[in-house]
């Protein structure tokens, strides 16, 4: 399997260097050129343990690691018998709460769904590592659950250290406590005096200077890197393969309800629908940060203001992984996209603003619908499924069932719940109780932060400070 850019001026890689790499040469995004068909497996996965429908699903994209060591690898990211720290065998639970479905994707060491990503991104950038003698310095940039999930997956490790951005002020507390509190001398927490999007544009700026680049070995865990994308294609067959096999439904199809921001999420589920997955509608929820609402409704992608809401990791206003759904719909490698895709992301970083025409080329059936819910609807959505079911949603699930409850098919729907209620009391209702043990005792804890402008070459500086 090789790795092509969406911007089609890059040579393709192999799967190890597109898993180190993260960014693509011509600053575009990696994609595997072809994505193979599993309809005609998915009833033999039936039964399956996750970690073995992990492996089947990975080694279809990796010709560069031996099975059996990929096999290894996947069984101690999700098995707790093994080590995993993730606090069921099922690691990704579905759970009816009334007539929709939970997707319980926080179960694992920071009790956010980015860890059924990021433990297996470690353990591969380990692997890889031990064998080739290097180091790497991973740099990451988060609006809340990334960088906790990156610095469990990293820390301690002697051949990796670990730069975490985030945006200083407007994460939750819960969230920055648990990047600011892990003790290990690899983890570098770097507290940037703007929003996510200004993270994430210093991150791409350092990732686009080839030089620094290449001289501090920079490798990447945002879903800018796209073999985490294909790690969390795996929870989507999971679920359609734990639903009961006697629901009325549409053709044995399902309908997905995520809430994203970045709208890596929404394309891993999209990916899974192109590979084989019986797909009803993928429901793209979005809180007032709006811009890929705005997209699916209009054609036109246009930056806003970010706006802080109670769901703070949704709280960005340029997706990156939007680039990838644009080069798939526009044809993706055989229609040689990469031009068009090139024109595209050039105007709206020009001008803040782009559009697609919508009588142009699509990969397939139209699946992604969109809706968003403020501030008030995602409040009022967690009140009101506790009433209905004594179950607390964390604000960033509640905008995903709200516009589940708007938008759902005839199919079952899985809403994603992304991260544990515990992260979030704040938004808890009154006499709810939401605590974890893995958040108890945060505050007690020494933090450590760095704190800098908004200003790519202050990032740069401090990185070579520490790796000098």
């Amino acid at each position: 399997m090789r790795y092509v850019s969406t911007r089609g001026a890059g040579p393709a890689v192999p799967f190890r260097k597109a898993l180190m790499a993260g960014q693509a040469a011509d600053g575009g995004l990696l994609m595997p050129e072809r994505l193979p068909d599993v309809s005609g497996e998915l009833e033999s996965w039936r039964g399956l343990a996750y970690p073995a429908l992990a492996f089947e699903i990975l080694r279809r994209f990796t010709d560069d690691v031996p099975e059996e060591d990929l096999r290894t690898l996947v069984e101690h990211s999700y098995s707790p018998a093994l080590g995993a720290g993730f606090d069921t065998p099922e690691v990704a639970p579905l759970a009816p709460m009334g007539d929709l479905y939970l997707l319980e994707l926080f179960h694992g060491p920071t009790l956010a769904f980015k860890d059924l990503a990021l433990q297996l991104l470690g353990r591969l950038f380990d692997y890889h590592l031990g064998r080739s003698g290097e180091t790497l310095n991973v740099l990451g940039a988060t609006s809340g659950d990334t960088g906790s999930a990156a610095i469990a997956a990293l820390r301690g490790k002697s051949n990796v250290r670990v730069f975490i951005l985030f945006p200083e002020g407007r994460t939750s507390r819960l969230q920055e406590l648990q990047m600011t509190t892990v003790p290990d001398a690899n983890v570098h927490c770097i507290a940037v005096e703007g929003t996510f999007d200004d993270c994430q544009r210093i991150m791409k700026a350092l990732f686009g200077d080839g030089g620094f680049k290449a001289r501090w070995r920079l490798g990447a865990v945002n879903s800018v890197n796209c073999v985490r994308l294909l790690a969390q294609v795996v929870y989507y067959f999971h679920a359609w393969l734990r639903l009961p096999p006697d629901l009325p439904d549409a053709d044995g199809r399902v309908g997905f309800s995520v809430p994203t921001g970045n709208f890596g999420d929404v394309f891993a589920g999209f990916l899974a629908a192109e590979m084989g997955l019986p797909m009803d509608r993928l429901i793209l929820a979005t809180n007032e940060n709006d811009i890929l609402d705005r997209f699916f409704r209009t054609g036109v992608y246009r930056r806003g203001e970010v706006r802080r809401t109670p769901s703070p990791s949704m709280d960005i206003q340029v997706a990156s992984n939007f680039e990838r759904y644009l080069w798939r719909r526009l044809g993706g490698a055989g229609a040689d996209a990469g031009p068009a895709v090139r024109a595209f992301m050039s105007d709206f970083e020009s001008k803040g603003e782009a559009r697609l025409d919508p009588d142009g080329p699509r990969p397939g059936p139209d699946r992604i619908v969109s809706g968003r819910a403020d501030r008030g609807e995602t409040l009022a959505a967690i009140e009101r499924w506790y009433r209905r079911t004594g179950r607390v949603l964390d604000p960033h699930t509640a905008v995903g069932v709200k516009v589940a409850e708007e938008l759902r098919g005839a199919a079952p729907t899985v809403c994603l719940a992304t991260a544990h209620p515990g992260k979030f009391p704040e938004t808890a209702p009154a006499g709810a109780e939401v605590g974890h043990p893995r958040l108890a005792g945060l505050d007690d804890l020494p933090a450590r932060k760095v704190v800098v402008s908004n200003d790519p070459a202050q990032v740069a500086r401090h990185i070579e400070s520490v790796c000098a």
